[in-house]
Order: structure tokens, then C-alpha cells, then sequence
């Protein structure tokens, strides 16, 4: 069995998702888990805020336009028939239920409720095609499958015991569709798993199937080893571990969601990413062997805060980084790097939610100086401390470029700096040169 999760680019056209039969029967049996139609999820988020604002003009035109959209995308997709007929009124009636909603005095359940058409509306036109093309499949509603406890969390048993059981009452079928990012919170009324939380939904259920391979199908040939929005020669990265790309996903590589590799790691399944567009391509494998390589990949993270905490205070005391670390765990604001001396520590966030409470409490501690339009740049690979020179040539690429934090030793896979946001190209750029095309590292003796 293998789980295949396709996203919003992937089914954004009516061409693309009119080849997804022919993409999903090559991998069977399979789970198939649905992302929202490129774009709807954007659209949808809008709508919710103007209800939450109040404001239902804006929620009309909106709508409005969404429904255009959805009309021509069935009517490219179908043409005419019976199947179009039922599509037609399928689409229809999910964004009949969005006004109904706006009916209603608006909650975090209804606006929850909201975010979730995009995911059943592409699983619902999806059953429609392969009805039309006479395929056997079974259907299964993710918010039956996966709930959060109060804590947010992923019920695991829940979902391998009704996974289980559903997919049992189908002994002979090689198709199961589903919807990812949406699920059923402890209260039983419709979620959702965040953004990018398809890819969540792709892992969970790969782990507790012990899946094959859990397939990341986009728009692109895989994980690649810098940004190409900003450097023009990327190329994907053949081959990943586990830790690797944990690094990348988390410290701003889009292709993957950065909590989508715990699962499939924890059971040992490997992840591939793979390109709607280049089928053939073998994409970006994710798994626990090392292949050798050192420096594999450059990502970047924007939207970053600095936070400097000075105190003579903390020379040879104990219980001082605790204290510090508290403020940020009252606040429920997490920290992606920290670096200290002996009278100082500098920390980072991405969360600038509660930063005026969180500095005010700071100044108990200390001096606090806080430096803002900063952004982390993070080199992956497998820089184990046998390795000499590794970091070195990291360095000597950023030679020229003010670097405000580094971030070493805390793992075997990466090297993380902070700089200023308007640094951030020129450092990419120079990464790739130094490390990619002036003088490729794949092995460092």
C-alpha cells in the first residue's frame, strides 16, 4: 500500500486533474489524500476573516467569485452528461452550505467549517471522475479518521483502529480517496490541521498503514538545494535522510510541510516528492540511510525577531536560561535559536504575537534589545565533527556578509545563521556559488 498526496498545484487545472487517474493507477492499491484546488484555500481564509470583521459584502464577492471559478472548472473538467450534471450540483450544494454559514453568528467552529469546503470539494469532484471512467474506489471522510485530542494532538490509536477497519470492509478495492488538512476536534465539529496540513494528513496515515512509500506529489521534480525563486541554477536533491529534510522543511523549504517527516520517520517509511508535471522524474527521496554527501541543501526563513537578553546576573549563576526560557513557555512562543556568552543570550522567534509582554518580562532579567526583519539561513547536510573543513567553507562564502547569530553543533545536519533580511539574497546566492558551482562538496577529507 502506498499513500499518494497531491496538492493544490497539483490539481489546480482541469487538465492536471484529469490526469490523476492515470498518476494514482500507477502506484495501486493506494490512499489517495486530496488537497483544496490551487487557490481556494487563499479565497476560503478570506472569506472567514470578512465574516469574522463583519463584513458580508465582502464574504458575497468573494463567494461570488468563487463560484464562477468552480462552474468553469466543472464544465472544462466534464462537458456535458450525466456526471457533469452531478458534479454540478455537487459543487453547487458545498457552496450553498458557505452562505448558510454566513447565516449563522460567526465561531472558530463555523469559519473551521469554512476552510474545510476546499478539501471536500476537490475529493468530491475526484469521485466524480472516476465514477465516470468506471473505477472502483472507496471513499473515506477524514474527520472521521483523524481527531485532536483538547490538546491539538493527532489521536494515533483512533486513526490506525477506524483506518484499519475501514479499509477491511473493502478487501478487494486498490483506490481509497480522502481529504487532507481537514479533521474532527475533541468536541467533534470540523478542523483543521493548519496550512500545508495535507502533508500532514499523507504521513499520519502512512505511518499507521506502515504504507510503502508515502508520495508528496507537486509541481516540482523535488526538494531542491537552494531557493530557485532567487538562485537560477537549483537542482533537485536525489536523496535525503530523515533529519535532513526535517532541517529543510522547518527552516523554509515550501515543498514539504515541517511536520510531515516525524510520523513517516518514527515507523520508518520512506517519503518521496514527486512532480505532477515530470512523472518520470524520480523526485526527492526521504529516508534513514545516509548516502555520504555533506553539504546537500541551502533553505532560508523569513519574518524572524532577535531577542539579546544582557545581565551580569548570569555569570556563574544556575537557573538564569531557565527563567528566561519560562517567559517564552507562559507566552506559548517558540524558539527556533539561541546562542549564548557569559553575560548574555540571544535567542530568535517567528511567533511576534506576544513580543511586547514577552520583552516587558525579559526586563526583570536584564537589558533586552530587540532586532527585528531578520532571517535565518540554514545549511544541511551531514556535517558530523569527524568532518573537517565543512564549516569552513560556509564561512568563507560568507565572508563579505554581516552575520548577526550561528547556530552549530546542535545537530549533526546543520549549520544555522542569522542575518538581515536584506542579506538574505546575496547569501543564498553566494552559498550556491561557493558550494554548488564554484566548487561542489559532496565529500570533505
Amino acid at each position: 500500500m502506498r499513500v499518494l498526496k497531491f496538492g493544490g498545484t497539483s490539481v489546480g487545472t482541469p487538465e492536471r486533474f484529469r490526469n490523476l487517474p492515470r498518476l494514482i493507477g500507477r502506484e495501486t492499491p493506494a490512499v489517495v489524500v486530496l488537497s483544496a484546488l490551487s487557490g481556494t484555500t487563499d479565497k476560503l481564509e478570506r472569506m472567514a476573516s470578512a465574516l469574522e470583521e463583519g463584513r458580508k459584502d465582502l464574504f458575497g464577492s468573494l463567494l461570488a467569485e468563487l463560484e464562477q471559478v468552480y462552474a468553469a472548472f466543472v464544465y472544462k473538467l466534464f462537458e456535458s452528461g450525466e456526471i457533469y450534471q452531478a458534479a454540478r450540483h455537487f459543487t453547487e450544494e458545498h457552496l450553498a452550505r458557505l452562505r448558510t454559514l454566513a447565516a449563522s453568528p460567526f465561531s472558530r467552529d463555523a469559519a473551521a467549517e469554512i476552510l474545510a469546503q476546499g478539501e471536500l470539494l476537490s475529493t468530491g469532484l475526484l469521485r466524480c471522475l472516476l465514477r465516470s471512467l468506471g473505477t472502483d474506489f472507496r471513499y473515506l471522510y477524514a474527520p472521521d479518521l483523524i481527531v485532536k485530542d483538547e490538546d491539538g494532538m493527532v489521536d494515533m490509536d483512533h486513526l490506525e483502529k477506524t483506518l484499519k477497519e475501514e479499509l477491511a470492509k473493502s478487501p478487494g478495492t486498490e483506490i481509497f480517496i480522502t481529504q487532507g488538512f481537514i479533521c474532527s476536534n475533541d468536541k467533534g465539529f470540523i478542523d483543521t490541521l493548519g496550512r500545508g496540513g495535507s502533508d500532514l494528513t499523507a504521513s499520519l496515515i502512512g505511518a499507521v498503514l506502515e504504507a510503502e512509500e508515502i508520495q508528496i506529489w507537486t509541481d516540482v521534480d523535488g526538494v531542491h538545494n537552494n531557493d530557485p525563486r532567487v538562485v537560477e541554477t537549483t537542482r533537485p536533491v536525489p536523496v535525503l535522510s530523515y533529519e535532513e529534510a526535517d532541517e529543510l522543511a522547518y527552516f523554509g523549504a515550501k515543498v514539504l510541510h515541517p511536520a510531515c517527516v516525524f510520523p513517516a520517520h518514527r515507523r520508518n517509511i520512506p517519503l518521496r516528492i514527486k512532480n505532477t508535471l515530470n512523472p518520470e522524474a524520480p523526485g526527492t527521496l526521504i529516508h534513514a540511510r545516509r548516502d555520504g554527501s555533506s553539504i546537500k541543501a541551502v533553505a532560508a526563513k523569513d519574518g524572524i525577531t532577535a531577542i539579546r537578553i544582557r545581565s551580569t546576573r548570569m555569570l556563574n549563576a544556575y537557573g538564569f536560561l531557565r527563567k528566561v526560557f519560562e517567559v517564552f513557555e507562559r507566552y506559548k512562543t517558540p524558539i527556533d535559536m539561541i546562542s549564548t556568552s557569559e553575560v548574555s543570550v540571544s535567542l530568535t522567534i517567528d511567533d511576534r504575537s506576544r513580543l511586547p509582554e514577552i520583552a516587558e518580562e525579559l526586563k526583570r532579567y536584564g537589558m533586552v534589545e530587540i532586532d527585528e526583519e531578520q532571517s535565518i539561513v540554514c545549511v544541511v547536510g551531514d556535517f558530523m565533527a569527524e568532518r573537517p573543513g565543512l564549516v569552513r567553507h560556509v564561512f568563507n562564502a560568507l565572508k563579505d556578509i554581516p552575520v548577526r547569530m550561528i547556530s552549530y553543533g546542535g545537530s549533526m545536519n546543520n549549520v544555522s545563521l542569522l542575518l538581515h533580511s536584506k542579506d538574505k539574497e546575496t547569501a543564498l546566492k553566494a552559498l550556491h556559488h561557493h558550494l554548488f558551482l564554484n566548487r561542489p562538496i559532496h565529500h570533505v577529507n
